[in-house]
């Protein structure tokens, strides 16, 4: 019902502030909105849609063996709220890269990294629906000399005031479903410790360096999904800042899906921040 969800994302926005914007890009959660509707908000409340001409959308592959980058085959992204057009024109610039490949219409339509964030795309987006693009790419289990290219590839558009880039993750899946039970008895609870973990980890995204987040998620082998989004937008921020862009990362809001206490619980973590450029 796109009234229904209209009036959700309009409640969830409505309680968050707007405090660093315009944000040239935000990380933000893809699970089920009743889960982290409110807490997406806080990222998409920092985005200017009068500026706003190109929407970058960078979601891990969940169900598909991808070891590369890849496009979508449509050119139109239907939501209950209006459509998203996608710009082929991006697209064509990024298929003679040859650093590309076509997903199929059902991985597309399988996957819900890049999807959870169209209605909220085109919420944040719908005083000027008819003066913008959207660039999907679904990110596979990329290396990090590849982190790394995608990175310098993308850095041009990152550069630009007028393109959004957004970078779709959840944090800790945490529990023996997810064969993910870290555990940090000096935190108390398990939440806590969750919480601890999914921090240290924001707290090295915000430094914007790389190299850092590779060798946290080396060391704690946390499970947050859009890692490789998140890598490549590290390295696209790294290389604009070569040029002397300077630039600021700052999370906004954290939440559980539930609260850890035992070794039956599972939870998943949720985390909403901006990029802004001085």
């Amino acid at each position: 019902s796109g009234s229904q969800l209209n009036a959700q994302l309009e409640g969830w926005l409505s309680q968050a502030q707007s405090t660093i914007r315009p944000a040239r890009a935000i990380i933000a959660p893809h699970a089920g909105y009743t889960y982290c509707g409110a807490c997406a908000a806080h990222a998409y409340k920092q985005v200017d849609p009068s500026i706003t001409r190109r929407v970058f959308i960078l979601g891990p592959s969940h169900h598909v063996p991808l070891s590369r980058c890849a496009l979508s085959p449509a050119d139109v992204y239907r939501t209950p709220l209006y459509d998203l057009r996608i710009d082929q024109k991006v697209y064509a610039d990024l298929w003679k890269t040859g650093l590309f490949e076509r997903m199929s219409l059902q991985t597309d339509e399988d996957e819900h990294s890049i999807e959870m964030h169209l209605p909220y795309t085109a919420k944040a987006m719908e005083s000027h629906k008819d003066e913008f693009s959207i660039v999907p790419v679904l990110v596979g289990a990329l290396s990090e000399s590849k982190e790394q290219e995608y990175g310098k590839l993308l850095s041009k558009y990152l550069a630009d005031p007028s393109n959004l880039f957004i970078i779709s993750s959840d944090f800790c899946h945490w529990g023996q479903r997810f064969r993910y039970t870290y555990y940090d008895e000096s935190q108390g609870e398990i939440y806590r410790s969750i919480e601890h973990l999914d921090r240290m980890g924001m707290g090295i995204i915000e430094q914007l360096d790389p190299m850092s987040f590779t060798n946290y998620l080396k060391k704690y082998r946390n499970t947050i999904c859009g890692r490789h989004p998140i890598g490549v937008l590290l390295n696209a921020v790294a290389e604009l800042r070569k040029s002397g862009l300077e630039m600021n990362f700052s999370f906004l809001n954290y939440a559980q899906s539930s609260q850890c206490r035992n070794w039956q619980d599972s939870s998943v973590s949720y985390a909403a921040g901006a990029l802004i450029v001085h």
